[in-house]
């Protein structure tokens, strides 16, 4: 039986994976770099914002320093956070569900901690968390498994005990290496056949996660 459900957020909470193609589309646009969505979907997506800094600064080339290139991509994504960040369909309705249901409920994120509290704090859905996992808190992140576990041990629970709702294919990944059964609800990117293949289940929308786990 489940007794607690890890989400994880940008991509599969609220709809943010836009957010951060913009981000690094207009930063890189300054310099005359091109960005797509196909690029942000295999490499950047559900990854530190460090990791993705580095990755940017190696790859592109960019006469930026690590700290001048974070500074920049934090601050625009301020300025767009700030103007609001939608949640995903069935998010509120799912955690509803769980509380209803006395089902513990975690957060695992690679996102910095005051970024995720601001979005969070947007939609009121601070109180709906019983533990949260920041990407500063791990050694390594996804696909590493080390925030899934984290998250079982402040949670109280065997990751068997648990259920990860991930969107990415490092999300599934680190999530399967943790031991804790997962749900996969594709975002920018469906990840590959070999990696769902590693999750419970592939359903379209926090809807049918609802239905699933209802049934």
């Amino acid at each position: 039986m489940i007794q607690a459900v890890i989400f994880d957020m940008d991509g599969l909470l609220i709809d943010s994976e836009v957010i951060s193609l913009a981000i690094y589309q207009n930063l890189l646009s300054r310099f005359g770099c091109s960005f797509t969505k196909e690029t942000y979907a295999a490499h950047y997506s559900g990854r530190t914002e460090e990791a993705n800094v580095k990755r940017l600064l190696a790859t592109y080339h960019l006469d930026w320093s690590f700290e001048q290139a974070l500074e920049n991509v934090y601050a625009e994504e301020a300025k767009l956070i700030s103007q609001g960040v939608a949640l995903k369909s069935g998010a509120k309705e799912l955690l509803e569900d769980l509380i209803s249901r006395q089902v513990a409920i975690g957060l695992a994120t690679s996102s910095v901690k005051e970024r995720a509290l601001t979005i969070l704090n947007q939609h009121h859905l601070l109180p709906c968390f019983d533990q949260m996992v920041f990407g500063h808190e791990v050694e390594h992140g996804k696909p590493a498994p080390d925030i899934f576990i984290r998250a079982c041990e402040k949670l109280g629970f065997e990751p068997k005990e648990c259920l990860v709702l991930e969107d990415s294919e490092s999300g599934v990944q680190a999530a399967h290496a943790a031991g804790v059964p997962v749900i996969c609800v594709p975002d920018m990117k469906r990840p590959s056949s070999e990696t769902l293949d590693k999750a419970l289940a592939t359903l379209d929308s926090l809807h049918e996660v609802r239905v699933f786990l209802n049934n």
